[in-house]
């Protein structure tokens, strides 16, 4: 399990989706459910071991587990519902595969917020909070070091995600970091209009690791909400943006950022700031995170003073 206090700056992993889009996949492995990423840690697992451990070559210290859509809501939608379990734990074999053993690499349970919002009626909370429980409790019980619950874009998600989260670990006796990361979108607002300010308010009691930002835009549409943040949240802070706002090239969805321009970016958080945890979202790929990790190499966070 990771400490948090084992690094002063923790750097996680880049992208799963834009960077798999890259690489050689047999069609045999979509297995006819095109689109769904996370089977491939069953059916492909070189695959997703190779993703995770250029990443980890490249310089992170942490790789997201391969299960962004791996709840019964999501795998439903390929009729793959019964295969939660199985499919988190190939995951999490792949991810713990790929360090190799060092130490100092460490492995996140990726629990995205599904395709349904609960604000908008699209699910009950009950049937949200025991997907995320399935999930939660496969992950847990394969051996990931840290949670994050990302690219959350509704207050009442988060809330679910965190208390069906902290409730199913406390159940299992196990004591694992749990971080959560919102998308806030270039309107200043989360998808069902929460800002920045609203999510630190609703989050703060709980007993996160850290509160941040990922997804949704590049990291100069996050300045203004990291500022708030690094005035007004207590704990750590993550930032983990995608590279620029996406452009379609030839067809091809594009993003537009150079790996030294995000790493500009992210070591200004850090240095200035005080980010402690930084990674990369869409479009991030192993020479974003080596121009990351080699731009804040000997940099500290920035001492913060936080308002009561």
């Amino acid at each position: 399990m990771l400490n948090p206090d084992d690094h002063e700056v923790i750097i996680f992993d880049g992208a799963c989706g834009t960077t798999l889009q890259e690489m050689t996949i047999p069609p045999s492995a979509w297995q006819g459910k095109e689109g769904c990423n996370e089977l491939l840690s069953v059916t492909a697992p070189d695959v997703i071991q190779e993703m995770h451990a250029d990443f980890f070559e490249a310089g992170a210290m942490v790789v997201e587990t391969n299960t962004f859509g791996a709840s019964r809501i999501v795998l439903a939608e390929y009729g793959l519902e019964d295969q939660v379990a199985a499919i988190n734990q190939a995951a999490v074999a792949c991810a713990r595969k790929a360090t190799g053993g060092k130490p100092g690499r460490y492995v996140c349970g990726s629990l995205g917020p599904g395709t349904k919002l609960v604000s908008l009626g699209h699910i009950t909370v009950d049937a949200m909070r025991e997907a995320y429980e399935e999930q939660i409790r496969a992950l847990a019980e394969a051996g990931v070091d840290l949670f994050i619950i990302e690219t959350c874009q509704d207050l009442l998600q988060v809330k679910i995600a965190m208390i069906a989260c902290f409730e199913t670990l406390e159940k299992l006796g196990k004591d694992i970091p749990v971080m959560v990361s919102v998308t806030v979108e270039q309107t200043g607002t989360m998808l069902v209009g929460s800002d920045i300010a609203a999510a630190a308010v609703a989050i703060e009691p709980f007993p996160v690791l850290s509160l941040g930002l990922n997804c949704a835009t590049g990291p100069a549409d996050m300045i203004s909400r990291i500022q708030y943040l690094s005035h007004q949240w207590p704990k750590r802070i993550s930032c983990i943006p995608n590279q620029g706002l996406p452009q379609v090239l030839q067809g091809k969805t594009h993003y537009p950022m150079t790996p030294a321009e995000y790493a500009k970016h992210i070591r200004h958080f850090v240095a200035d700031l005080g980010v402690s945890i930084v990674g990369g979202c869409c479009g991030s790929s192993p020479a974003h995170i080596r121009a990351l990790a080699e731009a804040i190499k000997g940099v500290k966070p920035a001492k913060r003073e936080v308002e009561q």
